[in-house]
């Protein structure tokens, strides 16, 4: 009895030894059905084989999952120049049903509707799963990057008692009969584990109860996190963040260059330092008001415009948002041409943090944060809240803390501006937004 060949994935099968016996498993990707013979294009997890069909043997409908065991044969004609002959073709499953769209063709032309209706069939197109794929090469990267740069990853809770920034937009949960909340980010957890291990970062969702059905918000996204300490201010962040930038790059282009072709993806070159704009500048260069308290994205789209013509960048660096804009957490601005102490007037307006624009689009913020308890203290009683209500968070702080600041990236805002996506919902695989909470 001859025993069964190992899998062989499609992408290997080039290198097969002609007239080797090969077996495929995969989905029936397209059937081309001539007067003798069928092509039979089989789809895997790696791409794509053809397979012929003789003497009218019956082939499953598009999308069934299938078995084929047959003889590896070189044909100049089949992709990577091996086809498999003779076959054996046995169905795993009951026929499939027709899918919304041709999987077969090269672009998915369906509305977005129809694609996000339809996520767990339409995201199988090879050019519509290459986007996700540039996101979890995005994430390698994130990861070694971070790794090697001695920092320690860590998960924290999606369920808390409080809110992270005063009650903005948060979802309320019944939690054994008591309130709680779903996390608006890691912050709090992130900065306490600094205390821990010093360099942390995780990847995790994070949920807003956003208003906006814009195209650029969801209500669960991925959050890229990372908190260090010993920093002297935010452009110690800043720096980290252009390394973890970098990083991500360098994965797209090791582990998803394939993904890149099938996108068409803009993949950045992340400059040896970003450009940094103060934000009072930013807003005379956008042309808005100077008592503007927040970029719109007319702003963004503009200062992004000036970082490609003046410093052919498209990463800019917005620095010292007013504090009026910033979570109590913030700490104020401390900079002051090569690092004098600051002026009082600047002090009390502008904070060390930042929010960074890739091709226009607010990506990340980030920033240094207060450290000493008696600056949270009044902090927190200068917005018109009891720092008791902080207690568990507060302390770390009272424990001893050092300088530390870090910064958040929107998985999903880089891989749409990676791939040119106009809404960031097509390249989330399950979004949830105001509307939308299947499939």
């Amino acid at each position: 009895m001859r025993s069964t060949p190992p899998r062989t994935l499609c992408s290997d099968l080039p290198t097969a030894t002609p007239g080797e016996t090969v077996r495929l498993q995969g989905w029936v990707h397209r059937r081309r059905e001539l007067s003798a013979l069928t092509f039979l294009v089989v789809r895997d997890r790696s791409g794509l084989a053809q397979v012929v069909v003789r003497d009218g043997a019956p082939v499953p409908p598009e999308e069934t999952t299938v078995e084929v065991v047959g003889v590896a044969t070189a044909n100049a004609q089949a992709p990577g120049g091996v086809e498999v002959t003779e076959p054996t073709i046995t169905a795993l499953t009951e026929p499939a049903a027709t899918p919304p769209a041709e999987l077969w063709r090269p672009g998915l032309d369906v509305s977005l509707p129809t694609l996000l209706d339809h996520a767990p069939v339409l995201w199988r197109h090879p050019a519509q799963r290459a986007r996700w794929e540039l996101a979890a090469a995005s994430v390698r990267g994130f990861r070694a990057t971070l790794d090697a740069a001695g920092f320690t990853e860590v998960q924290t809770p999606k369920f808390v008692a409080s809110a992270t920034e005063s009650g903005a937009n948060v979802f309320e949960v019944d939690y054994f009969g008591r309130p709680a909340y779903l996390a608006q980010s890691p912050q709090f957890y992130k900065q306490q584990l600094v205390g821990v291990f010093e360099r942390v970062y995780e990847v995790g969702p994070v949920f807003r109860a956003e208003p906006h059905d814009t195209v650029r918000h969801l209500a669960e996204y991925v959050s890229l996190d990372v908190e260090l300490g010993f920093v002297r201010d935010h452009r110690d962040v800043l720096a980290v963040l252009r390394d973890v930038l970098a990083g991500m790059v360098a994965a797209v282009h090791e582990h998803a260059g394939v993904a890149v072709a099938r996108t068409g993806a803009d993949v950045p070159v992340v400059p040896e330092e970003i450009p940094v704009i103060h934000f009072r500048d930013a807003l005379a260069l956008a042309g808005a008001p100077a008592d503007e308290p927040d970029l719109a994205p007319e702003h963004e789209r503009a200062i992004g415009a000036w970082a490609l013509a003046e410093h052919g960048s498209d990463f800019v660096a917005v620095e010292g948002y007013p504090m009026a804009k910033r979570p109590f957490y913030t700490h104020p601005w401390s900079r002051d041409g090569a690092g004098a102490p600051p002026r009082p007037t600047e002090q009390s307006t502008w904070s060390n943090s930042f929010d960074l624009l890739f091709r226009g689009l607010e990506l990340v913020t980030g920033g240094q944060r207060l450290h000493r308890p008696s600056d949270y203290d009044a902090a927190i009683r200068a917005r018109g809240e009891d720092p008791a209500a902080y207690a568990t968070y507060l302390q770390a702080f009272e424990h001893g803390m050092p300088p530390h600041g870090g910064f958040a990236i929107g998985l999903e805002r880089w891989t749409a501006r990676l791939t040119g996506a106009a809404n960031v919902r097509e390249v989330t695989l399950f979004p949830r937004d105001l509307t939308r909470l299947t499939p």
